[in-house]
């Protein structure tokens, strides 16, 4: 069985936070490869900055490229709405039975887990993965086995400030990679404009 992580997200845009991620998880824990799955936009969370979600699996697929253990994924994109993530780790193990599934989040989201739909069935029949957010602690009860902290370096990156940022003309091509920077100034993103540069 292949050791298999989901790193849900919207990724509006990929950046190098959400790498710095994958890579340690796959570096210093026993999980073999990281699914880097694009989610639908929450229309609640960002209904002001909609990035097709074509686009941002786009974006997904060229950082993954040179990397074996990372892989873009756009199976939850074809799943019907709402999204939940039980929903989406029982249709993965159905999907690829030679994997198993494990789930990465945010100290952020582990406090409201309990909010989660089936929260108690995902921590059942699946490991989760938790990574530090800044001013979130990370609290789990000795019973839960499968979850797990990880402590990975805080990289202080959101997609809201390199969306914010690229609005208000400011390069960041040392935000994102390269190639995402060159694919946002291509195809004017998040209101890129050259006028600046």
């Amino acid at each position: 069985m292949i050791k298999t992580a989901v790193f849900s997200g919207t990724f509006n845009p990929i950046h190098l936070g959400h790498l710095v991620l994958a890579n340690y998880l796959c570096e210093f824990t026993e999980v073999e490869e990281v699914w880097l799955m694009v989610s639908p936009l929450n229309p609640l969370k960002e209904p002001d900055v909609a990035v097709d979600s074509k686009i941002r699996y786009e974006m997904t697929c060229l950082v993954v490229d040179d990397d074996r253990r990372l892989f873009a994924s756009d199976f939850e994109l074809n799943m019907p709405l709402p999204t939940y993530s039980i929903r989406t780790l029982t249709a993965l193990r159905e999907s690829y039975p030679d994997r198993e599934f494990s789930l990465l989040i945010g100290a952020d989201n582990w406090q409201v887990f309990h909010k989660w739909k089936e929260y108690r069935k995902i921590l059942d029949e699946f490991s989760i993965w938790i990574y530090p957010r800044s001013g979130f602690d990370i609290d789990i009860p000795v019973e839960l086995s499968s979850v797990k902290l990880l402590p990975a370096p805080l990289v202080e990156i959101s997609s809201t400030f390199v969306r914010e940022s690229v609005a208000n003309g400011h390069n960041m091509r040392r935000f994102v990679p390269e190639i995402v920077w060159k694919y946002i100034q291509d195809n004017r993103l998040y209101g890129y404009s050259d006028s600046r540069e």
